[in-house]
């Protein structure tokens, strides 16, 4: 062999080397997140899109058990052991990441010009200057129901509360149907999909959520104390036993065609178009009355931070500025129908059930939870008395005036209102 071919031999043997090396050298992003339910999207969607633009950038989606998730995350933050991503749940829990100082600030990130003030609101500081986590989705409340069902019994879709409560009735007379699949003993349901899904019809959404904050309305005041009024006449209409039945038995109940109006959130639509074999259709809250503004809950849900000690912040940065993009909303909006974005590029649903959803956003006004932002860092938390409440006042064991003083002297004890 030749002196010039060896050391042709030698360069080609470095340059596959270099190739070799520059490969292992990827940027290798994992993500920490609670939505194991996901997993198949990030792995065959979401990854593959964002890695085919970021050569150099690997991403891993490492989720955990729901229930697990915010002991196991805190754990490894502690440790020194979390990704670099970090799904964020809404409000009170991420902020209290981002004052221990887990979660960088993001609020210079490009992309972040592309959501509102709103969609913000659940990772931005209580003084509204800095955002701590990438807005990916929200989850609408209104009800679901059975096409099939309606069609029997000549029924319209219902707009006011008269016409909610008159198919209601038309429903439980006929007899082949429960007229709604909502149960009481998993506590959350009853607030979630009762007391949080009609509520904003009467304190009007934000200006009352708001109201509440700065201490110029109550719980006790009327506006607070009719949707409880609301909640007591649907007792008649949850079938027998609803007082034991369990958020899987009203899913069930429903998606088997038993039910035929399901007080529901968007996050139902993926689960109910594998398992109900008839057509169904959507409606928002009810108003009181025809003309009168209509109200839902559009209720930030999930975003997703940087780990303020991840030691690939650049790389990351790269990846949260692609969720901040329309091609993510159009994406993660689609291959996960029920959780829509919250870009503030709208999103074309393919699913029409989704799509029924997120229409509303152009006709009603939207808010978040009432209980979701600071009126629930104190004890007793609003938010899970809250759960109680609502249960006890369809149950029939509490009145709306005294489920309502209950809260309110609840959040008295430790909410002072800043002036």
């Amino acid at each position: 062999m030749t002196r010039t071919t060896m050391k042709g031999l030698l360069l080609a043997s470095s340059i596959l080397g270099s190739a070799g090396l520059a490969h292992a050298q990827d940027t290798t992003l994992t993500i920490e997140s609670w939505r194991n339910d996901d997993l198949a999207i990030w792995q065959e969607k979401l990854i593959p899109a964002f890695e085919a633009k970021n050569p150099g950038i690997k991403v891993v989606f490492s989720p955990s058990a729901p229930t697990e998730y915010n002991a196991a995350l805190n754990a490894k933050l502690d440790a020194g052991s979390a990704g670099d991503l970090i799904t964020c749940r809404p409000f009170d829990a991420s902020l209290e990441l981002y004052n221990k100082k887990h979660l960088a600030d993001l609020t210079g990130l490009a992309g972040m010009e592309n959501f509102s003030d709103v969609a913000k609101s659940a990772w931005t500081t209580d003084d509204g200057k800095t955002t701590f986590c990438v807005p990916m989705a929200s989850v609408i409340h209104g009800f679901i129901y059975n096409k099939d069902a309606f069609d029997q019994l000549g029924l319209s879709v219902p707009t006011t509360e008269e016409e909610f409560f008159a198919a209601l009735e038309k429903i439980k007379a006929d007899g082949n149907y429960i007229p709604m699949a909502m149960g009481t003993k998993d506590l959350w349901e009853a607030a979630t999909m009762g007391y949080q899904n009609i509520g904003p019809t009467y304190w009007k959404g934000e200006d009352g959520r708001l109201a509440l904050i700065k201490g110029e309305q109550k719980l006790t005041d009327d506006a607070w104390v009719e949707p409880f009024r609301v909640l007591a006449k649907w007792k008649d209409y949850l079938g027998d036993g609803f007082e034991a039945q369990t958020y899987p038995d009203s899913q069930n109940l429903f998606t088997l065609g038993r039910a035929a109006i399901y007080p529901a959130g968007s996050w139902e639509i993926s689960g109910f178009n594998t398992q109900a074999q008839f057509k169904m259709g959507a409606f928002p809250p009810p108003v009181k009355k025809a003309g009168d503004t209509c109200y839902i809950s559009d209720h930030n849900d999930i975003g997703i931070g940087l780990n303020a000690k991840s030691p690939n912040a650049e790389a990351a940065k790269t990846f949260l500025t692609w969720v901040a993009s329309p091609e993510f909303a159009e994406i993660y909006a689609n291959a996960l129908p029920g959780f829509f974005s919250l870009n503030s590029t709208a999103v074309k649903m393919a699913d029409p059930l989704a799509q029924e959803f997120v229409a509303w956003r152009e006709k009603c006004k939207p808010t978040i939870r009432s209980t979701y932002q600071i009126l629930s860092r104190g004890t007793p938390n609003l938010e899970n008395e809250t759960w109680v409440a609502s249960a006890n006042v369809i149950n029939g064991t509490q009145t709306p005036e005294d489920a309502a003083k209950k809260l309110q002297d609840g959040l008295d004890s430790w909410f002072k209102p800043a002036k």
